[in-house]
């Protein structure tokens, strides 16, 4: 125990000073689990690294980060932050701006060549992954911390996957993701681009474990009566095209449809409008609330110009003449149907943003490895395969299809096949209780508006959000309420009417229950809900 600098009051001798007989509940410090970090994909722990950005300590908090997410100044750019969603200050006065305080202290590790530190030992052992995309990379990264040897093969020319081609440069440039993508190299994992492999049983003996990461890069059929004279183009092909050929550009017309309602329509959208469109309209056959797109994303595609016209489905493509069955749609049942009605409207070109598929050709010759109906790989709780050491993750398997998620899948697999190359099974940790707003004492905090930066330009594909200043940084993560985690304010210690807390040099403080009555003021009085009271089990 460390010693005390501010000791209770001079207990005497005497057990009748004491007053721990008092008491039938009695308090206790907990580490509660912030909502934020609760709903991270990635796992990341934010009020971590938000703590120490709150003093400046940016390379520390970047340190932080990268225990989790090796591409923070990515994530800060296309990750849709469900962490603000719930972050406990949005019942305050706005939640803290977590995703661009994550992308600035990003690209302040890209401007100083801040880079991973090599494995700290080496295991002999040799890992490969098919698919260089986030996913893929992201258990690179973990795995060659844990000492593995890793070679990645990508089919395409470049690494990236869909964080390079499926996301637009205006919102990724491609200099944020190649400057990321370089420190795990740097670390030693071996890429080999333009490297398809066509069966999973040409390779698969030749490692000691194989991780299944080669994304949903099909787009999904459509059985739409299209004439051969229609100009159709898949968005994820246009995305291939922008990305591998960028001296040519697509000619789409003045007038574009775009048939979907994720977050793809609405990049071929904005997309279209950056290359000369001058009307661009998306078909959707639901609500505008119902799509399934960012509400970020769609509030910005519509403020660039672009038209969402809902409760629309193609019928039939005849050239520059688009058919549109008119839908009804209730959102109590969920039931979509076409009214009767239609509607003719006229376009140059039509791109197709209904979804992506998995190409599974390259197990489907592999006995054990499960297909399900939906057309993802089936896996148990450690993400193995129905074939011992084979491992996979990603948009191959069934959940949420982000940058996000695929990060936190890789590291999720990469600790898995860790395990399994050590002749165990990975164990979760245990989760602590969240701490919500109800568990907060928001007398303590001041309102502060949450601080937005935004550069609004001409229609290119330059990147148009700016980072935070380092003094912005600051400003902002100190808007964070320290959900569930003691940050040293005292209030405890000086609340307390009976002096029953030990103050220790280290700023630590520990609850003295023979002086404690259990009164529970310290819990009341503390701002950020780390101390709980308990029944009590001494007396």
């Amino acid at each position: 125990m460390n010693k005390p600098f501010a000791t209770v009051l001079d207990p005497g001798t005497s057990l009748n000073n004491k007053t721990g007989s008092w008491r039938t509940i009695r308090p206790e410090y907990v580490h509660r689990l912030p909502p934020c970090n609760v709903t991270c994909p990635a796992g990341e722990n934010i009020q971590q690294w938000l703590s120490l950005a709150q003093e400046g300590r940016f390379f520390e908090a970047w340190l932080e980060m990268i225990k989790d997410n090796p591409f923070p100044a990515t994530m800060g750019r296309v990750c849709y932050h469900t962490c603000e969603t719930t972050c406990n200050r949005v019942q305050f006065d706005g939640a803290v701006n977590i995703n661009l305080i994550e992308r600035s202290i990003g690209d302040i590790a890209i401007s100083k060549n801040w880079k991973f530190s090599p494995p700290e030992k080496s295991s002999g052992k040799n890992v490969l992954i098919i698919g260089a995309g986030p996913s893929g990379l992201s258990a690179a990264y973990f795995l060659r911390k844990f000492g593995h040897n890793v070679t990645i093969y990508e089919s395409h020319k470049l690494p990236g996957g869909m964080a390079r081609y499926g996301v637009p440069k205006y919102r990724l440039p491609r200099h944020i993701l190649d400057a990321e993508i370089q420190r795990i190299i740097d670390l030693g994992v071996n890429i080999k681009c333009n490297q398809k492999v066509d069966c999973l049983n040409d390779v698969k003996d030749k490692f000691d474990a194989v991780y299944l990461a080669v994304g949903a890069s099909l787009a999904s059929q459509t059985d739409i009566e299209i004439s051969d004279d229609s100009k159709t183009v898949d968005a994820i092909d246009l995305f291939k095209n922008l990305e591998d050929y960028p001296d040519e550009v697509p000619n789409l017309g003045q007038k574009v449809l775009v048939y979907g309602g994720g977050n793809t329509a609405i990049d071929a959208a904005r997309t279209a409008l950056r290359l000369g469109a001058k009307s661009v309209k998306i078909i959707y056959r639901r609500t505008i609330n119902n799509m399934p797109a960012h509400e970020s994303e769609i509030q910005e595609a519509l403020s660039e110009g672009v038209e969402i016209h809902c409760l629309r489905t193609i019928s039939s493509i005849k050239g520059e003449k688009i058919l549109l069955a008119k839908m009804n749609y209730d959102e109590e049942t969920n039931n979509l149907f076409k009214t009767g009605e239609t509607e003719l409207v006229i376009a140059d070109s039509v791109i197709f943003a209904i979804g992506q598929s998995v190409e599974d050709s390259i197990v489907k010759n592999t006995k054990g490895i499960l297909i399900s109906n939906k057309g993802v790989i089936e896996i148990n709780k450690s993400m193995q395969t129905g074939v011992k050491g084979v491992f996979a993750g990603g948009d191959v398997i069934h959940g949420k299809r982000t940058v996000t998620h695929a990060i936190g899948y890789g590291k999720k697999a990469a600790k898995s096949i860790d395990a399994f190359l050590n002749g165990k099974e990975y164990e979760p940790n245990l989760k602590n209780e969240i701490a919500n707003f109800k568990k907060l004492n928001t007398e303590y905090y001041k309102s502060d508006k949450r601080k937005e930066v935004c550069r609004l330009g001409e229609l290119n594909f330059e990147e148009k959000d700016v980072s935070y200043s380092d003094e912005q940084i600051i400003q902002e993560s100190n808007r964070c309420f320290s959900c569930g985690n003691c940050f040293h304010c005292d209030n405890c210690y000086a609340y307390c009417p009976d002096n029953a807390i030990i103050k220790h040099e280290d700023g630590t403080l520990e609850f003295n229950y023979d002086y404690c009555k259990g009164c529970g003021i310290c819990a009341k009085e503390c701002p950020c809900g780390s101390i709980r009271m308990v029944t009590d089990d001494i007396n």
